[in-house]
C-alpha cells in the first residue's frame, strides 16, 4: 500500500511560502511533534518550519505501522526522505531528538542534499554497552529485557514510572505528566515494538559516513543517554561540536527550551 507522506506522518508546515530557508524538527520516542511547540514558533517567521509525527506516534496514520516494516530505523529514515522529497527540500537545518538523531543521520548519509546543518539532541548510536569494544551505551541486556517485560506486564504503570525518570525535573511534575500523556497515547503493542527496535539498534559504523556540520546537545544527567555516548558521537562524527546544556533529563527542548534556543541560534 502506498501512503501519502503528509497523511502518513501528519506533516505540519508553518510559513510554507518560504522555500529558501527550511528547518525540520524530528521528535523522539514517546513524544510527537507537539514536543517542539515552545521552539518551532520562534522560527516560523524566518523559516519554513516542518514538523511531523513518526509512524506509530502522535496523529500519524495508524494503518501505516507494521512491526515487520518498522523493524529498523531505516524505515523511519525512508519516511523522512519521502517528506523531504515531497516538499522539495534542499539544504534544510534539521533538529532531531533522541532516536530521530540516528534517523536523521541515515537520511543525511543517503541524501546529503536535503540538509545543510544538523542538531542532534540526546542522540545515541547504540544503547547497549559493548564491553569488548569499550563502549558504554548506558544499558546491559538484562536491564533492557526487564524494561520490555515491564512494558508488557503493565504498560500504563511503566509509562508513569519511566516518564518521571526520563523527564527528570521533579519540581515540575507537569512536565513528566505531559510526557506520560503522549507516551500513554501510543498503542502498547506499537510502543513495545518500537522500544525494542530503538534499544537494540547499533549505528556506530554509520557515523563516519556523515559529512555535515553537526551540533550535539547533551544534558548533564540523562537516564537514556549518558555523557559517554555524547563523547563517543563527538569523537566519531567528523567536525562535530558537543555542547552540554544547563538542563536535566532527556527532554531539554521541553524542560529548558531557552537553553536549546540559545544553542540553535549560535549554531545556525
Amino acid at each position: 500500500m502506498v501512503f501519502d507522506p503528509f497523511k502518513k506522518n501528519n506533516v505540519t508546515v508553518l510559513n510554507g511560502s518560504n522555500k529558501d530557508k527550511t528547518i525540520i524538527f524530528a521528535h523522539g520516542f514517546g513524544t510527537d511533534q507537539t514536543a517542539w511547540q515552545q521552539i518551532a514558533q520562534t522560527y516560523s517567521d524566518e523559516y519554513r518550519v516542518v514538523l511531523y509525527d513518526n509512524v506509530g506516534a502522535g496523529k500519524s496514520d495508524p494503518a501505516a505501522f507494521s512491526p515487520n516494516k518498522y523493524d529498523t530505523l531505516q524505515s523511519y529514515a525512508d519516511d523522512l526522505v519521502a517528506i523531504c522529497t515531497t516538499l522539495a527540500i534542499k539544504d534544510a537545518v534539521i533538529v532531531a531528538h533522541s532516536v530521530s538523531g540516528m534517523v536523521a543521520t541515515l537520511a543525511a548519509i543517503e541524501h546529503p542534499e536535503f540538509f545543510s546543518k544538523m542538531v542532534l539532541i540526546g542522540a545515541s548510536p547504540r544503547y547497549l554497552d559493548d564491553e569488548g569494544a569499550g563502549y558504554i551505551g548506558g544499558f546491559d541486556q538484562p536491564s533492557l529485557d526487564g524494561l520490555y517485560e515491564s512494558m508488557a506486564n503493565n504498560y500504563f504503570a511503566w509509562v508513569s514510572g519511566f516518564s518521571a525518570m526520563a523527564m527528570a525535573n521533579p519540581e515540575r511534575p507537569q512536565l513528566a505528566q505531559s510526557f506520560a500523556d503522549t507516551l500513554a497515547a501510543i498503542r502498547p503493542d506499537i510502543a513495545q515494538s518500537v522500544a525494542r527496535v530503538i534499544f537494540q539498534s547499533d549505528y556506530r559504523t554509520s557515523l563516519k559516513k556523515l559529512d555535515k556540520p553537526v551540533l550535539l546537545l547533551q544534558t548533564k544527567h540523562d537516564i537514556a543517554v549518558p555523557m559517554d555516548v555524547a563523547n563517543y558521537l563527538n569523537g566519531h562524527i567528523k567536525g562535530s561540536k558537543l555542547k552540554v546544556v544547563e538542563a536535566e533529563g532527556h527532554f531539554p527542548h521541553i524542560s529548558a527550551p531557552g537553553e536549546i534556543l540559545k544553542e540553535l541560534q549560535n549554531f545556525i
